[in-house]
């Protein structure tokens, strides 16, 4: 490729979605379904994992934003409800393609982990049995733990920009590790920060509205049935999208309490089976929802299930999106973002912490992680062919281990 051809990639790259031709359009369009289909497809590792293959992959490799946005987009999809390592790939969609760009990232990262659950609860519904390929995170968990680690180093330069932001995020490392509530330390220490740079500044303090918007949803009851149909399925998940703050392990709370305790829908044993495929397929872990949704009503509650707990996530993004450029004009919601930026890479050091704990169990994961991190750091290696060696070597331990 010729330097004129690469300048006027780049500059395309630069461009805006509404300045480039229909044919530019959609092969940028093209070009997001094709990287957040191959995201979505190699994503293990939880929400950590992916924000850090993102990163990895958007601003790093193609350049389609700089740290500093990413950050912000991510602060936003930390005070929102929803999944968000989904709601960063939307929102980067909606940055790089409008409102297709929105929905092509997000169904497409969405997708595929959707596809897998839905066959494996087609299988589980006729065997109740999970299919055993703890082999298979065997090798990929500490390959994880190297790129989750390079993105928090990446991203950790750009959210400690001064010493009211790096104490923002030792605090939240503490707070993590005190069992404090996510989203107050997120608003707790964003309002700090916020104070402590605009401390000689006068003025209201604005961005109000991106505290908690669950509020009035979550006094939505679940609906109350005597058989399921696919609607029930809908409506009860579309609740748990509306309002779910957190990981995996908080919908597993959620679930526990509608749908064992309080509708008897499922048993605690099929609930921590389905918990348990969304733990180890890649993508969100929310498609835990598809699982049930099948389990509840067929073929139609596995869509309903997957549409009800993802669909908040579209709208919220494309209501709140917009408004990103305009925090940072603002002092004090510039404050306030760069507070929760820095909280927010404090908690996601704090789960690789425990992430590693549960990776690294014996010299061989060490060794790969520590490979791996050669790899990432030294070599530029693309994250998707260290998930692929990473389960290779679990392969081949499992294949050795069974031999012996």
């Amino acid at each position: 490729m010729t330097q004129e051809a690469e300048d006027s990639g780049a500059e395309q790259t630069r461009l805006s979605f509404q300045a480039l031709t229909p044919r530019q359009q959609r092969q940028r369009l093209q070009e997001l379904a094709l990287v957040f289909l191959r995201l979505g497809t190699i994503a293990f590792g939880g929400p950590a994992a992916h924000i850090a293959m993102m990163e990895d992959e958007v601003v790093q490799r193609r350049q389609w934003l700089s740290r500093e946005q990413l950050l912000d987009l991510l602060g936003i999809t930390n005070l929102i409800p929803g999944p968000n390592s989904t709601e960063l790939a939307i929102h980067i969609g909606y940055e790089r393609g409008g409102w297709r760009g929105l929905f092509i990232a997000g169904s497409c990262f969405i997708l595929p982990a959707m596809l897998i659950v839905w066959a494996l609860a087609a299988v589980y519904d006729r065997s109740q049995m999970v299919p055993q390929v703890e082999w298979l995170l065997y090798g990929i968990k500490p390959v994880i733990m190297a790129i989750v680690l390079q993105a928090l180093w990446n991203l950790g330069k750009k959210a400690i920009k001064d010493w009211s932001t790096c104490l923002a995020g030792v605090g939240a490392i503490t707070a993590y590790f005190a069992g404090w509530n996510e989203i107050a330390v997120l608003v707790l220490l964003g309002i700090a920060v916020m104070l402590i740079k605009n401390r000689f500044t006068t003025g209201r303090p604005t961005g109000a509205f991106l505290l908690p918007l669950s509020s009035v949803v979550a006094q939505v009851s679940s609906p109350t049935i005597g058989s399921i149909s696919w609607v029930s399925v809908l409506l009860f998940f579309l609740k748990i999208g509306c309002v779910l703050y957190g990981s995996g392990y908080v919908l597993l709370a959620f679930l526990q309490r509608d749908l064992v305790e309080r509708n008897q829908w499922l048993t605690s044993q099929q609930l921590l089976d389905a918990v348990a495929i969304g733990q180890f397929t890649p993508g969100p872990v929310f498609t835990t929802a598809t699982f049930i949704g099948y389990l509840l009503a067929g073929n139609a509650g596995a869509l309903a299930g997957t549409l009800g707990i993802f669909l908040p996530a579209f709208l919220l993004v494309w209501l709140v999106n917009p408004w990103v450029p305009k925090l940072r004009q603002s002092p004090w919601a510039s404050g306030l973002l760069d507070g929760v930026n820095a909280a927010s890479l404090g908690l996601m050091a704090g789960v690789t912490y425990t992430l590693a704990h549960a990776a690294l169990v014996d010299g061989l994961t060490i060794l790969v992680a520590i490979l791996s991190a050669i790899a990432v750091f030294r070599f530029k290696v693309n994250s998707a062919w260290l998930v692929l060696a990473g389960a290779a070597i679990g392969f081949l331990s499992h294949r050795i281990s069974t031999m012996l």
